[in-house]
């Protein structure tokens, strides 16, 4: 994994605790996960969109 260790790991999560403070991780957490959902969902739809765009220049 990006040839990091476990204490790099460990170093980096440390950094991130102090930087962000404990109560704000859940919350840093949760809008990386609907950012991310959003992305997969954007271009899923994207895709869906290319096909429809290509059914319809056949017919």
């Amino acid at each position: 994994m990006f040839g990091l260790g476990s204490q790099e790991l460990m170093i980096i999560l440390v950094i991130v605790v102090v930087l962000f403070g404990a109560k704000r991780l859940p919350q840093l957490g949760s809008g990386l996960g609907k950012g991310i959902k959003n992305f997969k969902k954007g271009m899923s739809q994207e895709k869906n969109d290319k096909i429809e765009d290509s059914n319809d220049k056949e017919d």
